[in-house]
């Protein structure tokens, strides 16, 4: 069984790629990691970077044929990507979404409370996260819809939804593992 999630900036991806990877005994694969690292080895936010990508296609076309590469040599593993969906279209592909607002909360919990690394913007207020949310989601589309005609927010593409706006990541997890057992058994 090969799982790929994404979402919207803030929705919980990691936190639930990484625990369903566990409860299921399957390797986690984390696309966005390789691109802060690159990003940060340019001396660039996760921001300035998809700005840049938007212009160097060179970028997104490594990642994107290790993607697909991994899809037809392996088996049982999750994968966080934002385009993973399409590039391995066998996969049960997971779309999970929240508010705006709540993504800008979260995201600057993580940055100011928990001093996570997420080489992006050091956001001062909840009304810049918002604005930074958006600028980087309008990144993303306009670089996946000139380079695959593909939009990694429409809901169409996705086998399971899910709005993670006003659950808990444990609350997440169970409803993903449901809709995932179910998927699988028909």
């Amino acid at each position: 069984m090969i799982i790929s999630i994404t979402g919207t900036p803030g929705s919980g991806k990691s936190t639930v790629a990484k625990e369903l990877a566990k409860i299921l005994n399957l390797n986690h694969y984390y696309i966005g990691a390789i691109q802060r690292k690159r990003a940060k080895e340019k001396g660039m936010t996760i921001d300035e970077y998809n700005r840049w990508s938007e212009q160097n296609k060179n970028a997104d076309l490594e990642i994107e044929e290790y993607i697909q590469k991994l899809g037809e040599k392996e088996d049982n593993f999750i994968i966080e990507s934002r385009t993973a969906w399409h590039f391995i279209p066998h996969s049960i592909k997971i779309l999970l979404k929240t508010d705006i607002k709540e993504a800008a909360r979260r995201i600057l919990m993580d940055l100011h409370e928990k001093k996570t690394d997420r080489n992006e913007n050091m956001y001062q207020s909840l009304e810049e996260a918002v604005e930074g949310i958006k600028k980087r989601m309008e990144s993303e589309r306009k670089r996946y819809t000139n380079l695959y005609n593909i939009d990694p927010y429409d809901e169409a593409n996705f086998d399971i939804i899910l709005d993670t706006t006003n659950i808990s990541p444990d609350e997440v997890i169970k409803k993903l593992l449901k809709k995932i057992r179910a998927k699988t058994s028909s």
